[in-house]
């Protein structure tokens, strides 16, 4: 299995990179304030205006490491990365996969599958530990409710089909965040907003889901996939619709809870956020206190529930790259969705 590797996470606005020695190096307003050594480093991830040397995009290159930038809110705005690797074999077997209905049917059915279960798991979890009966009892109900729509799933043989009973569950499962919520939490969830999040609760979780989908996209890289080939999401020019496809099922057990710990345990307050008259963003500190615990969830592990294999929740992305790529090349019959445990 892939080692875990670090992601650095640049935050401060008009930061300097370059790189000395095989490290790579951060400078403030002419001081430098980092410097790390590369082989420790899979990605950086530069949020706001900055300038990045060309030597050090060259060196980048070489390594593999790719730099991402995003807005202050998190917002993508593009990548750099080396020549593209892997097996082009393996790349023509996902493309003529898109093609084959009954393939590519059974790829998404099991995408949802996934999606569904993860959804699920977090919903019950929720309902174990809290206090509140009618709560609790509508949080069970939701369970439930997910576990129809997927034997609904089941019988489904069209994607845009599919496609209507995802909606159908993501409506009802984010109904009840705000019950996820603990009592003693003041930041409320409504509803969800995207472009922009109108509220902090849905700021944090675009701000991660946008994390996430830097990680799945570098998996599919690394195991030589195309990212933006993918079955659930259609297809379109700059659309990294593969690795959208894989967040769909990694949200609820990755982002979400994530997301419902960090507020339920206080860690994030209104000193965490700003506001306009449009959006409501993390600022600076904000997002160093998601990205520290993003990065501290990372390190943690698990036994993956088809491979059987302890490993380190960052690695999930990878393995699920792995196993799609096994499918695409036979040695898998079907590719199995990751199932939160």
């Amino acid at each position: 299995m892939k080692k875990l590797l670090n992601t650095l996470y640049v935050l401060t606005p008009e930061s300097y990179l370059y790189c000395r020695n095989e490290n790579i190096c951060v400078k403030i307003g002419g001081v430098e304030k980092q410097s790390i050594p590369a082989i420790n480093i899979d990605g950086v991830v530069c949020f706001s205006q900055m300038t990045v040397s060309t030597p050090l995009i060259e060196f980048c290159g070489k390594q593999g490491i790719t730099i991402t930038f995003l807005s202050q809110n998190g917002h993508f705005f593009g990548r750099v990365c080396g020549p593209v690797s892997g097996n082009v074999l393996l790349r023509k077997k996902q493309y003529e996969s898109i093609n084959n209905q009954e393939l590519s049917a059974q790829i998404v059915r099991n995408i949802l599958f996934g999606k569904l279960r993860n959804g699920k798991a977090v919903l019950l979890r929720a309902a174990r530990t809290e206090q509140r009966e009618v709560v609790s009892g509508k949080l069970f109900d939701t369970a439930q409710k997910l576990s129809e729509l997927a034997q609904q799933l089941s019988q489904c043989g069209e994607i845009d089909s599919m496609r209507g009973i995802e909606g159908a569950a993501a409506s009802l499962y984010f109904a009840r965040f705000d019950d996820m919520l603990s009592e003693k939490c003041t930041f409320r969830f409504g509803e969800r907003s995207r472009r922009p999040p109108r509220n902090e609760v849905n700021a944090v979780l675009s701000f991660l889901y946008t994390i996430l989908t830097r990680d799945v996209q570098a998996a599919l890289e690394t195991v030589g996939l195309d990212p933006a080939a993918g079955y659930l999401h259609t297809l379109r020019p700059g659309r990294p619709s593969l690795a959208l496809d894989m967040v769909e099922e990694l949200r609820a057990p990755l982002c979400d809870r994530s997301v419902l710990s960090l507020f339920n345990r206080g860690q994030l307050t209104q000193k965490d956020f700003e506001a306009d008259s449009q959006a409501v963003m993390l600022n600076e500190r904000g997002r160093k206190t998601v990205l520290t615990s993003w990065q501290k969830r990372k390190q943690e592990e698990i036994t993956h529930p088809f491979l059987g294999e302890k490993i380190q929740i960052g690695m999930i992305p990878y393995a699920q790259a792995m196993l799609f790529a096994r499918m695409l090349r036979g040695d898998l019959d079907c590719y199995p969705p990751f199932s939160w445990r």
